[in-house]
């Protein structure tokens, strides 16, 4: 009988025990779909991730939803892009008037770029961090290491699996670069539909020549797109990038008209959340960019 009331006694305690560590984890919110690869990363199973948004939003046009608010009540912690790209979660935060929230701006330690478009105000800068190498690891430490003061306990831990996640991108940009051997990418001129992949491409000393849209997420007007074509063919633009999962009704009549090689980047915003995302669409993105940089080199040598 004693055996058995000491085993009960040791389950129950082992019971509360768990529930004490469930209630103890934070609940972090997300705004945008990369944010949930990168803290996922960071936390492991030592917090709950909770998106602001559904998933298969569009952050061009998204407006805020009372569900958004009803979410963002149940989080201890938001991390925040915070640039540009996620302003309807700021709206968001500040209309839950929320002292005790915690929020995370992943971008405070990252060198910006500015932001290019017709129509572009003076000072906005690009707001598409998630798209870079060497962006996307700076906000994994800025997450990591923020984390770390609100959670000291499992500081160890954060700081230990970003330098993990870190060491993945140092790997797939080192592999790209050696595919890409001597190549020399200094004649190579493109142009994008938007304003999204600049940090990626100056990594490996691509310059854009021409961003299609007027400002971020606005198609050109008429006037606006034949003035694209004629600067792509005056300037002998080589390579158009443009955005998988997005609609750009406008790019077969830039390709006809000018005979530009396409090629597609992921935004990394759309689709399901998913933890593996950021890392499998960088891939892709670097194995995309390594084709249209062959291209260009190619099509200079003949």
């Amino acid at each position: 009988m004693n055996k058995l009331i000491k085993s009960s006694l040791t389950a129950i305690a082992l019971l509360m025990s768990m529930n004490s560590f469930a209630a103890d984890k934070k609940t972090i919110g997300i705004t945008l779909q990369p944010y949930y690869s990168y803290v996922k990363a960071v936390v492991g199973d030592k917090a709950e991730i909770l998106p602001l948004v559904d998933a298969g939003f569009n952050p061009h046009n998204y407006l805020p939803q009372p569900n958004d608010l009803k979410r963002l009540k149940e989080m201890d912690i938001i991390v925040v892009n915070g640039i540009g790209h996620d302003d309807f979660a700021l709206k968001v935060i500040q209309a839950a008037d929320r002292d005790d929230l915690i929020v995370i701006e992943a971008n405070n330690d990252v060198p910006l770029l500015p932001a290019m478009g017709q129509s572009v105000g003076n000072g906005a800068v690009n707001p598409h961090t998630f798209v870079g190498l060497s962006t996307t690891i700076q906000k994994v430490y800025t997450i990591a290491n923020e984390l770390a003061k609100i959670d000291p306990d499992n500081s160890a831990e954060y700081r230990k699996n970003a330098r993990d996640y870190a060491k993945q991108f140092r790997l797939m940009k080192r592999d790209a670069m050696l595919t890409l051997g001597d190549l020399d990418t200094a004649g190579m001129k493109v142009a994008t539909t938007h304003n999204a992949y600049g940090y990626l491409l100056q990594e490996f000393g691509v310059d854009v020549a021409a961003v299609i849209e007027p400002a971020h997420g606005v198609e050109p007007s008429a006037s606006q797109l034949q003035e694209t074509i004629e600067k792509i063919k005056q300037s002998g633009i080589d390579v158009l990038f443009y955005e998988l999962n997005m609609p750009n009704r406008y790019v077969d009549t830039i390709e006809k008209a000018t005979g530009v090689q396409l090629y597609r980047f992921s935004h990394m915003t759309h689709g399901e959340y998913d933890g593996k995302k950021v890392e499998l669409e960088m891939k892709e993105n670097l194995a995309t960019l390594v084709e249209a940089i062959k291209f260009a080199a190619n099509k200079d040598q003949a």
